[in-house]
């Protein structure tokens, strides 16, 4: 079970805090997706989506080659509430980001 600790340690990571937001935003995004809108190779972003994924923080589904993540509606009501806080914070910032990215490269 996720722990506070733990929670912060994921979510202290400037790239794993802009992918939870992200998810926030658009409820769910593919990988080529996330790599464009934080400008990070596939690789990092795969380490980082394994760490959320392990903390309980997001799901998977594939679609062909394609693997698509949003927040998991299983997280604690407690995690999901600090997420909720940060995204009242960010917002403006994220949806600035979604609004000026290309187009998917999916």
């Amino acid at each position: 079970m996720l722990q506070p600790v733990q929670l912060f340690k994921i979510l202290s990571d400037e790239t794993r805090l802009a992918i939870v937001m992200l998810l926030r935003a658009d409820d769910e995004l593919c990988v080529c997706d996330i790599c464009a809108l934080t400008a990070e190779s596939q690789p990092k972003i795969s380490r980082h989506m394994a760490i959320l994924r392990e903390g309980g923080l997001v799901l998977d589904r594939r679609e062909g080659k394609w693997v698509h993540y949003r927040l998991s509606p299983h997280m604690p009501a407690w995690a999901a509430e600090i997420v909720d806080s940060a995204w009242r914070c960010l917002r403006d910032e994220v949806r600035a980001r979604l609004a000026d990215a290309a187009p998917s490269s999916c």
